[in-house]
């Protein structure tokens, strides 16, 4: 009887012992997968990519689960589609077709908001490299600032996949949270009167041929600046080019809507299955998710300043919230410039200015990234 109460005992201090060394990291993550569902269904933060990362999540912290050993469903997805590189992609087509590089054409200078939009790359990188990041691992973190998920899992899927848990999902929970992170630093860098500034919108100016031309100008630009950025500037402009052409809208819907979708929920799943609690829940995850958080900061503070000087410089015709959309979470950056402009003047509309902002950060982050490549590539680190 004695005996069987010490078993007993004993097995169930194995039990516990399990469940904090071996299945409380699946746990913590199962509870982070429900938080995901939570924010996605009762508060509509980015559902289309919540939910395929969240399920993803949930698949693979379940006790047991061989959905990421080799023939299971997820890592067969990650295999067909991140390892190759074509998930994210063909996004960039998706993307691309959805873009309209109007408002940028109409006001060239705009492009420069796009450029202060990535400064917090080039930060998060240097701080990367001094909490003892290698250089590539680095490179990665640093894409997070870009706000723009697909050239932050493109990179990393690459170049560090060991990190392709974190800094996707530190990419694009980043993206979701641009209404809350973003507002507070625009409005402490703002007066009253800044935010006032009221931008006229004028007659279309672009032509047709313009429109056409420039997805093929931006990409021969690309490729002799920065050839190893050349495949995701390629898929962006491919999209806009189909979208310009105005003759091939089944291709150019499908790259929108069908194509975008079906590669969404693969590359979400994908995402998901990679956050395995013994491999996602480390002081290295935690460190990234802080740089990331630095990196919109300072993108967004860096475009707010650059808006300031600006607005002086034109004589009170610039509002700097405008600077702020300069990163590549498009749309949602050129609406918080709208949203926060419009509450200071009923009258104030900065949408079209700021969507111009907004088209330069997305060519502007997959720049920044294409030349870090490049440059790694010269250094022979990659």
């Amino acid at each position: 009887m004695l005996d069987s109460i010490i078993n007993g005992l004993v097995g169930l201090t194995s039990g516990f012992e399990f469940l904090f060394t071996q299945g409380l990291p699946n746990i913590i993550m199962l509870c982070i997968a429900a938080v995901m569902f939570y924010l996605a269904i009762a508060k509509g933060v980015e559902p289309l990519l919540l939910i395929p990362i969240g399920f993803g999540c949930f698949l693979v912290n379940i006790p047991l689960s061989d959905v990421m050993h080799e023939g299971g469903i997820l890592k067969f997805l990650y295999d067909m589609g991140i390892a190759t590189e074509v998930f994210p992609l063909l996004i960039f087509v998706g993307i691309g077709a959805m873009t309209d590089f109007g408002p940028l054409l109409e006001n060239p200078r705009i492009l420069l908001f796009g450029a202060a939009g990535q400064f917090g790359i080039f930060l998060a990188l240097l701080l990367a490299l001094a909490f003892g990041f290698s250089k590539v691992e680095a490179v990665c973190i640093g894409i997070i600032g870009a706000c723009d998920g697909p050239t932050a899992i493109y990179v990393t899927a690459q170049y560090a996949p060991h990190l392709l848990g974190a800094v996707s999902v530190a990419a694009y929970s980043y993206m979701s949270l641009v209404p809350i992170v973003q507002p507070p630093i625009m409005r402490f860098l703002t007066s009253d009167k800044e935010r006032r500034v009221r931008m006229t919108v004028g007659k279309p100016t672009v032509s047709a041929r313009t429109r056409l031309l420039f997805p093929i100008v931006v990409t021969l630009a690309t490729g002799f600046i920065a050839p190893k950025g050349l495949p995701l500037m390629g898929m962006i402009m491919l999209g806009n080019f189909l979208k310009e052409s105005g003759v091939v809208s089944r291709l150019t819907g499908a790259s929108e809507n069908e194509i975008a979708n079906v590669v969404t929920l693969f590359l979400g799943l994908a995402i998901g299955g990679t956050m395995d609690g013994h491999k996602f829940l480390t002081v290295q995850t935690l460190a990234i998710f802080g740089l990331g958080f630095v990196a919109i900061c300072v993108d967004t503070a860096a475009g707010v300043l650059l808006g300031k000087l600006m607005c002086v410089l034109s004589g009170g015709k610039i509002n700097p919230l405008i600077g702020a959309a300069g990163i590549s979470a498009y749309p949602m950056a050129a609406r918080v410039a709208q949203v926060l402009g419009h509450k200071y003047d009923k009258q104030n509309f900065l949408l079209m200015h700021a969507m111009g902002a907004n088209t330069g950060g997305q060519i502007g982050s997959v720049v920044a990234a294409a030349v870090m490549l490049s440059v790694l590539q010269g250094m022979k680190l990659i």
